[in-house]
């Protein structure tokens, strides 16, 4: 045997198996004999490549073979009930389907587009939504995914089960909506992306504040759906992303420790991110039908520019927040807001903001509404104001990065 071939097998299996899986789950109608396949597929180019050389197009070859696997496979099971013979029979009659012959690629990643809204019908839940999309559109594994989102992989995997019993039992279509279904249906989308990357960024819980592979995945789902259904808000959410991750190497410490933006050092920010990230913004604004998603990325453009905290626009991210307001109204952007306004006109201003937030109720239980606050009594000289919510803010938080940064920042206030 070639000594490359198996490290050949392997990097086609990174790049491809999960659009050739995308494409045997619209062949087979069903995720557990599309998974079989394709393993049986990729078992098969290990036992046929080293004699046969590999074909000129690897992908149409796995998607054949797999679904000619998953043929006999059915066809030896020794009882047949009627939808397997229906589906064999539907197997049969798509031999010729133009798709495997398809030399450049768009029938297949099209798979991947029907796979993506699929997994985030609004029929499954949002939490079985992301799972899914996470397991069968970037094949992360049950563990990494139950990792993530700090539940036991026996609850994560039942989860999973339950959503794929439930696109077969609702016969959910595997299929990108109409036109006219597209608007209510890209929403939900694009919320489980942002959900996967933010989770990634900024986890909820756990002893690491970031998780890279996770919205790395993210950046590659929102590339996916800009490149196949470039919609306004589509690019938005793409550039807020970039953006986001362009400080990524800047946001801790090598402890792990939570950086602040003020303090972090933008010589190491990712300037190709920066860039792309802001040439999408300019696109999805140019569009005029721009949302939440474009108005974000714009306020993250707007600090990927600035040379410092200091000569930020803070008038202009004001003006930004105002206008997500207006378009989605909450206490966290509100608090968001506030900051901004602290930045722009001085911190009892924005000091007053944040009281008020708490004083509805809104945020009482939010660590960093707390931090905030602190933050904002420290600059204005009020010392016992600043340690009361830097203490409130330690006991809410759920990291342990996070609390000793707050415990760093409380610790500094003079005696």
């Amino acid at each position: 045997m070639d000594e490359q071939l198996p490290k050949t097998v392997d990097e086609i299996y990174r790049s491809d198996s999960r659009r050739v899986f995308a494409t045997l789950i619209r062949l087979l109608g069903d995720f557990d004999l599309a998974e079989d396949a394709l393993h049986n597929a990729f078992a098969a180019a290990l036992e046929q490549w080293p004699k046969d050389g590999v074909p000129s197009n690897p992908r149409a070859w796995l998607v054949s073979v797999g679904r000619f696997k998953a043929i006999d496979a059915i066809r030896r099971r020794t009882r047949f009930d009627a939808a397997l013979e229906e589906l064999t029979d539907r197997l049969d009659s798509d031999a010729g389907d133009p798709a495997m012959e398809d030399r450049d690629g768009e029938g297949v990643e099209d798979d991947r587009m029907r796979l993506i809204f699929t997994c985030c019908h609004p029929a499954l839940s949002p939490e079985a939504q992301s799972a899914l999309t996470l397991r069968e559109v970037c094949g992360l594994s049950t563990e990494d995914i139950a990792r993530a989102f700090l539940i036991p992989p026996p609850t994560l995997a039942q989860r999973i089960v339950r959503a794929k019993a439930k696109i077969r039992d609702e016969r959910i279509p595997y299929q990108v909506p109409s036109q006219e279904e597209l608007p209510g249906r890209l929403e939900g989308v694009l919320r489980v992306i942002y959900l996967v990357f933010n989770e990634g960024y900024y986890a909820s819980a756990g002893d690491s504040l970031t998780r890279s592979d996770l919205s790395g995945e993210a950046i590659r789902l929102g590339r996916l759906l800009v490149a196949l259904l470039p919609e306004s808000e589509a690019i938005g959410l793409l550039a807020l992303m970039l953006l986001q991750d362009s400080r990524r190497a800047t946001r801790t410490s090598p402890e792990g420790d939570l950086i602040p933006l003020e303090d972090q050092d933008r010589s190491l920010w990712d300037q190709k991110q920066i860039v792309e990230g802001t040439a999408l913004v300019r696109r999805a604004l140019s569009s005029g039908r721009f949302g939440t998603y474009t108005i974000q990325s714009s306020i993250a453009a707007v600090h990927a520019q600035a040379p410092s905290v200091a000569a930020t626009d803070w008038t202009q991210i004001v003006g930004l927040y105002d206008l997500l307001m207006r378009a989605v109204p909450s206490p966290v952007i509100e608090l968001n807001r506030a900051v901004a306004v602290a930045m722009r006109d001085g911190p009892k201003a924005g000091l007053v903001l944040v009281d008020g937030i708490l004083d509805r109720g809104d945020l009482v239980g939010y660590h960093l509404a707390h931090a905030a606050r602190a933050d904002l009594c420290r600059r204005l000289g009020r010392t016992a104001e600043a340690r009361t919510s830097y203490e409130r803010a330690i006991g809410l938080a759920e990291q342990e990065p996070q609390r000793r940064s707050l415990a760093r920042r409380l610790a500094e206030l003079p005696a």
